[in-house]
């Protein structure tokens, strides 16, 4: 199974499906089944990886050679990602909607025109 070969974690978190009971997870299982905020956060951020490392993607010719070609341009991938995201945070703006009725549905935050290009 693949969860018995990957090192020891402090905490595992699922969203709760019925396929992880039977796993035995070596150390603090949290089992989020109110909701996929978690989950969507993840996989924003595979999507992320597997977009801007053509080694990662799943439809790719590319690959590393090396681990420690895949270690470096991770490395430089998360500085430049935190910082983007850092970035991101502290500059936002509250959007105020003019129709309070529809505004849950709506964005709640302005972002300015920067990328995540700029941090690298």
């Amino acid at each position: 199974m693949i969860a018995d070969s990957v090192p020891v974690a402090e905490g595992y978190a699922t969203d709760g499906n019925p396929t992880y009971f039977d796993v035995d997870f070596q150390g603090k299982h949290i089992r989020n089944t109110r909701d996929k905020n978690d989950t969507h956060n993840v996989e924003s951020i595979n999507a992320d990886i597997r977009h801007y490392i053509k080694g990662l993607s799943r439809k790719s010719r590319c690959f590393f050679r090396t681990f420690e070609t895949f270690r470096a341009v991770m490395s430089v991938f998360a500085d430049a990602y935190n910082k983007f995201g850092e970035a991101k945070l502290a500059s936002r703006k509250p959007v105020i909607h003019k129709s309070p009725k529809h505004s849950k549905h709506l964005h709640k935050w302005r972002y300015p025109a920067f990328s995540f290009l700029d941090f690298l």
